[in-house]
């Protein structure tokens, strides 16, 4: 008469990645022992070329550009000294950051509030928001409301605000 094996049920968590499996128990230990060699290593691989927005450091990079008030986010800088892709990245990536600290209601823009922010025709607001979402820095919803991308934020953190910066402190 044959005796049967026990199986061992093991439940795996790490981070966000969960696995369960069961298995005899030569086998369960050649189970756990895969998925520390292969799971684990490409985990952190993949979290490092991830694109994250660290909320903190951005709002701390934006410091002295815009503010927030009952009103809504404001451009403290002189906009004569900006482009027009600056005002209108700000102008997002400020509506992104006051979104997440539950400071306005909404992380997009439409066009007519971008213009209105920009002061320039429709025409040329038009043109400068396609300029964006080509190069990936915004992109527009089904609604016709315009956010930045997560690679437009990374890119302002690393280009547009030291430029602006710069600016201002001459």
């Amino acid at each position: 008469m044959s005796q049967k094996t026990e199986k061992i049920i093991i439940q795996l968590k790490y981070r966000d990645i969960e696995q369960q499996f069961s298995a005899e128990p030569q086998d369960a230990w050649l189970l756990l022992a895969k998925f520390f060699n292969g799971v684990v290593p490409s985990f952190e691989i993949a979290q490092n070329l991830l694109l994250n927005v660290d909320l903190e450091r951005l709002a701390k990079d934006i410091v002295g550009i815009v503010a927030f008030s009952s009103e809504g986010p404001n451009l403290l800088v002189p906009k004569n000294i900006l482009t027009d892709n600056e005002v209108l990245l700000l102008s997002l990536v400020t509506h992104y950051l006051g979104r997440k600290l539950g400071l306005v209601n909404c992380d997009s823009r439409s066009k007519e509030e971008l213009q209105a922010k920009l002061g320039k025709s429709g025409k040329s607001t038009s043109t400068r928001l396609g300029e964006l979402i080509k190069n990936e820095l915004v992109t527009k919803d089904h609604d016709g409301r315009f956010r930045i991308t997560t690679f437009g934020i990374v890119q302002v953190q690393k280009e547009v605000i030291p430029k602006i910066k710069a600016k201002t402190s001459r």
